[in-house]
């Protein structure tokens, strides 16, 4: 795996000290040498960017370069970002202290397409 949101933990795994709440949040539904002790309940965090914000990446569609485009994938990062932040807050208001099996879901909403929807959801545990 690449280094990017998660790290270089194990696979979808953020390590425990690269979270600024201590929080473990990984894709996979185990924690190598870490059992579940408790199970808290299902977590989700959810961001949606509104047209707006996708106007003015439209209006700098400049900004593409071979092929990428640096404005969307600097939103769509922050979007994610936020959402496993909220994500993360609602485990520990359960008492957990990890997040795992997390999926990341992107969908486009609204009656023109013009929103964005970065959805995080997740099983809150103790380990």
């Amino acid at each position: 795996m690449t280094d990017g949101p998660w790290g270089g933990g194990q696979q979808g795994e953020m390590p425990a000290d690269e979270m600024p709440d201590g929080m473990i949040v990984t894709t996979t539904h185990s924690i190598d040498g870490r059992p579940v002790q408790r199970y808290c309940g299902v977590v989700t965090g959810e961001v949606i960017v509104g047209a707006n914000l996708f106007r003015d990446l439209f209006a700098s569609v400049r900004d593409i370069v071979g092929g990428r485009s640096g404005a969307y994938e600097q939103v769509l990062g922050r979007a994610r970002e936020e959402a496993l932040s909220e994500l993360r807050g609602r485990a520990a208001s359960l008492g957990a202290n990890a997040v795992i099996g997390i999926d990341l879901d992107y969908e486009v909403i609204g009656s023109s397409g013009s929103m964005l929807m970065v959805s995080a959801t997740g099983t809150a545990v103790v380990v």
